[in-house]
């Protein structure tokens, strides 16, 4: 699908703020409520739009502590890799779960009320893991959101 410069905006829009209605997000880019609709329809249909979600402030939630978890597995193969997956996406704390290329096999993003309750996710649940190898942590400072290129 071809992407003009309304449906940047429109994409820019909804990033910034997805809970906008068609007719709001219209008034902000001078079109009418069933144009705009109708673009963000378009889109969805195309998977450019693939949903909307909402962001939950984990600090004020009670979540302090958010760490970075490099995780290699010590063996290898389909059955590992499944059985590593499926044990990982019941720890609640675990918020993601990518399955990389490099030094390691999967980075988690993993949220805490503190450090001690960090490492007592570490301790009794990710440690835990089928196959789980190395470990690398790495805590997160600070955050800064980027929408990305449009």
């Amino acid at each position: 699908m071809k992407l003009d410069d309304l449906d940047r905006d429109i994409l820019r829009a909804l990033s910034a703020d997805a809970s906008q209605s068609a007719s709001h997000l219209g008034r902000k880019l001078k079109l009418s409520q069933p144009a705009t609709w109708r673009r963000i329809k378009r889109l969805q249909d195309a998977g450019i739009l693939a949903g909307r979600r909402l962001v939950l402030d984990a600090e004020k939630l009670g979540f302090g502590v958010t760490v970075f978890l490099g995780v290699k597995l010590a063996t290898k193969g389909r059955v590992s890799l499944e059985d590593f997956e499926r044990a990982v996406s019941a720890i609640p704390e675990i918020q993601t779960v990518e399955h990389v290329l490099g030094l390691y096999d999967y980075r988690l993003r993993v949220v805490a009320r503190d450090l001690a309750d960090f490492e007592r996710v570490l301790r009794r649940r990710i440690m835990t893991l089928p196959g789980v190898g190395d470990v690398e942590a790495n805590v997160l400072l600070s955050e800064e959101r980027r929408p990305g290129p449009i």
